[in-house]
Parts: structure tokens; C-alpha cells; sequence
């Protein structure tokens, strides 16, 4: 490559050919002398900025003339005095030493300050209990983020490998090894009914077996908890309708004499919100354990770790024990 460099003759540019350089033999300490010479204009002052003595600076500059080829610097009435080289070398060095030190900076993060999109992989039981809560502290502590929940992929592993989101909200078994968790919060089951059922007095495990449900289907793979604990009670119950979401399933509850069996906080929630008599689930169920996952790449990036500690925070923030539905 070739490249011009102004000079005091005449107005003239000289051309001047750059030869390919050995990038190990440069040496960001004696760029850092540069810069310092530039401010200072004075070797003895470059080096006291730097931390080094007259005889020291001057054996640098000895080393970053032999690096540059050029002599850069030479004595003038008012100190020193660049070179043709060293000026045009003032802008590229600066901006070289400028970029190496955001590289070797802690990354940081700043709420107030960030913007652009996050993306979380979560069905909507989960975005109704956890949304809510996490969208407040957008608002309060990061308001030009923006949240954005992507359409569910079975139980969305696949989508955090693949990086199509930042991390996924679910009930996850043993996901892969380059996946980080973190466990959010324990939550039993709960039976919801329209207001008024004649259940609602009361859920023995015959009634509810006899009753016809509605079922939510997450994965759509194997058997659901419930039907594997009354299959090992020699029961089964009569599935009526199956849906994709606990909202329409609930909605579908709430104007029919059909039951929906679902997580407790999630009916403590939808409770409030519609005309439904919560009840206890006559049955015996292993409580659910929620929780986060997200990919090893991502586990030290402090926007992430920040997000991820927002979502903690916000399933910290339930009650301790699960609603019963009594």
C-alpha cells in the first residue's frame, strides 16, 4: 500500500510506501510514549506521565523510532517538534490506543442507558406470572428496552442453543450441557371451575375423575403429570378438550361446567382476573419447579446476568408456599 503524508515543501504530498509489519513486534507501551510526546513535547515530561524515568523514556523513544521508522520527534526553539510521519500518526494512534482500551475494559452494563430488544422463549403460564413483574422494572430501571416473547418450540431448548433467543422460561428435565439454569420457585397444582359450579362445594377424587376437563397441552409429548398419577391410582378422567394455552383453557372453564388443572399461582392469578371458584386437587402431584435457562456464551455478559437477576428477583417476589385452593 502506498500513502501520502503532507509536507512543508511547498505544499507538496510525498508518497511513501508501507511495508507489511510484523504485528508481534509492535508495542502498544511505546504507542502510549507517542501519545504522551504529542501532549507533552518534552521526553522527560512523556516519560514522568508514564510513570518513567528521563533515561528510561529516552530508551523508549530510541525503540519506537526503530518500530515506526522515523524519527518522529526532533528538537525545535519551543521543544519538540513532529516529524511529517509523526503527524500524521497523531489521529490513527489515538484512536488505536482509544479502542485498545475499551477491549481490555470490564464490560459494563447501564440499565438507564440500554436499548434494543430481548427475547425470551416462555409459554404463557409463565409470561402471565412473570411478565408483569418484569416489565415494571423495565419500565422503571431500563426503559428503552423492549421485551419480546417468541413463539414456543416444544419446550424451546433448541431455541436457546440455536441462539434464536436469551434465555427460556419453563419446567426443564436435564437440558443440555451448554446450558446454564437457575431454579425461580416450587408451585403445586389447583383445579379452577366457573363460579357457581356445583363442585365447587367440594372436589373428591371420584368427582373430579368424573368431571370433564379441559387439558393444556405445552410439549405435546408423553403423558401429563396428572394422568400418570391417576393412571397409578387405577383412574382415569375424561379429557373433553384439549388446548395450547392455560388462558383460552380457563376462558373455556369459566362459561362451561368443565374443570382445568393447572399450577397454583397461575389459578390464584387467572382467579382474580375471571369468574372462577379455585379449588384443591384432590390428588396427589409432584410440585412444579420452574425455571431459566440460557446458553454458556451469554453467562458472563453483564446485560444478560442483569436481565437474568431481574427475573429472579421477580419469582422472589411470590409467596412462599404455593396456593393451596382452599
Amino acid at each position: 500500500m502506498v500513502h501520502a503524508y503532507p509536507t512543508s515543501l511547498n505544499g507538496m504530498k510525498s508518497i511513501m510506501t508501507m511495508h507489511q509489519v510484523d504485528l508481534t513486534s509492535l508495542d502498544l507501551n511505546l504507542l502510549k510514549l507517542f501519545e504522551a510526546l504529542v501532549r507533552e513535547r518534552s521526553v522527560t515530561q512523556a516519560g514522568l506521565r508514564l510513570g518513567l524515568s528521563q533515561p528510561a523514556a529516552s530508551r523508549a523513544l530510541g525503540r519506537l523510532r526503530a518500530m515506526l521508522g522515523d524519527r518522529l520527534v526532533v528538537r525545535g526553539k519551543l521543544g519538540l517538534e513532529l516529524t511529517p510521519r509523526g503527524e500524521t500518526l497523531i489521529e490513527p494512534v489515538a484512536r488505536l490506543l482509544e479502542d485498545a482500551r475499551r477491549i481490555v475494559a470490564p464490560a459494563v452494563f447501564d440499565p438507564a442507558a440500554a436499548t434494543g430488544r430481548i427475547t425470551i422463549a416462555a409459554h404463557d403460564h409463565l409470561s402471565l406470572l412473570i411478565l408483569g413483574g418484569l416489565m415494571a422494572r423495565l419500565e422503571r430501571h431500563a426503559p428503552a428496552l423492549s421485551l419480546h416473547i417468541a413463539q414456543p418450540s416444544g419446550d424451546n431448548v433448541r431455541l436457546v442453543e440455536q441462539g434464536a433467543v436469551d434465555l427460556a422460561l419453563g419446567v426443564f428435565e436435564s437440558p443440555p450441557g451448554s446450558l446454564h439454569r437457575r431454579h425461580l420457585y416450587e408451585d403445586g397444582f389447583a383445579c379452577v371451575v366457573r363460579a357457581g359450579h356445583p363442585a365447587a362445594d367440594g372436589l373428591t377424587l371420584e368427582r373430579y375423575a368424573a368431571l370433564r376437563h379441559v387439558a393444556v397441552t405445552i410439549s405435546g409429548v408423553g403423558e401429563s403429570a396428572i394422568d400418570v398419577a391417576l393412571s397409578a391410582l387405577g383412574l382415569t378422567r375424561h379429557v373433553a378438550l384439549k388446548v395450547p394455552h392455560f388462558l383460552a383453557g380457563a376462558m373455556l372453564v369459566a362459561d362451561s361446567d368443565m374443570i382445568l388443572t393447572l399450577p397454583g399461582r397461575l389459578a390464584e392469578r387467572l382467579a382474580a382476573v375471571l369468574p372462577l371458584a379455585v379449588l384443591k386437587l384432590p390428588l396427589d402431584v409432584a410440585p412444579l419447579s420452574p425455571s431459566m435457562i440460557w446458553h454458556g456464551r451469554f453467562h458472563g455478559d453483564p446485560a444478560h446476568v442483569w436481565i437474568r437477576r431481574q427475573i429472579v428477583d421477580v419469582a422472589a417476589a411470590f409467596d412462599p408456599v404455593a396456593p393451596s385452593g382452599e
